[in-house]
């Protein structure tokens, strides 16, 4: 589950990951699952999994989504695609006059992406196995929780025996619509105004897409 705290901070994303650690570790289950499968989110969210990955020394995996959202207002998310789920903001369709046509035109762009991002992350490697695993989705924050909500989706499709998401700080909205959707949410850090991922961390860069595939290059030698 989590909790309101306002004072901690993140160096970086590293240091976030291993924050993570022990919240994580107390929420996972006990059974026979095998050990958990962590998915990051890129860009940001790989390096918080990978991190996190070590130290619970469980397998790390990627899984890409891609924001959906309109010329007018970019800054907001009207959803969010992967390789096999969407995600739409209803609410949010409605209030910016968005149609589901159109909506479903920006989607297939995206989607596209997603599909390149995939290759470049993970050249000939197959995607992990879901299916009766411990599957934690990570990023490295949750606004509003569009990117989150899609790849719990996708996820949840893949038939896992338990999908958790961890976070190291989300906005309360973005947690209590996340908790809905899988068997338990690890953000340590939810503050009751909420600006920006960015503001709770000391140093928060763009993560490249080579930074991503060097991550996760290395996480998949250690893992062999």
């Amino acid at each position: 589950m989590f909790e309101r705290r306002s004072a901690e901070r993140f160096l970086d994303r590293e240091d976030a990951g291993r924050q993570l650690l022990a919240p994580v570790r107390s929420a996972l289950p006990s059974g026979n699952q095998g050990s958990p499968l962590v998915l990051g989110l890129p860009r940001g969210g790989v390096v918080v999994a990978a991190e996190l990955a070590e130290g619970l020394e469980a397998e790390v995996d990627v899984l890409v989504v891609r924001k959906v959202t309109h010329r007018s207002r970019p800054e907001l998310a009207l959803g969010a695609v992967t390789a096999t789920a969407a995600y739409r903001n209803e609410n949010l369709l409605r209030r910016l006059g968005v149609s589901v046509a159109t909506f479903e035109e920006l989607a297939a762009v995206q989607a596209a992406e997603v599909r390149r991002r995939e290759r470049s992350f993970r050249a000939d490697r197959a995607p992990l196995v879901l299916s009766g695993r411990t599957v934690l989705v990570v990023d490295d924050g949750l606004a509003t929780g569009a990117t989150a909500i899609a790849a719990v989706t996708a996820a949840r499709t893949q038939g896992p025996a338990w999908l958790g998401l961890a976070a190291p700080v989300g906005s309360v909205s973005a947690v209590a619509a996340i908790l809905a959707l899988v068997d338990d949410v690890v953000c340590p850090l939810v503050p009751s105004t909420f600006m920006s991922v960015s503001r709770f961390y000391r140093d928060f860069p763009q993560t490249s897409d080579r930074e991503v595939q060097d991550t996760l290059a290395a996480a998949w030698r250690k893992t062999r």
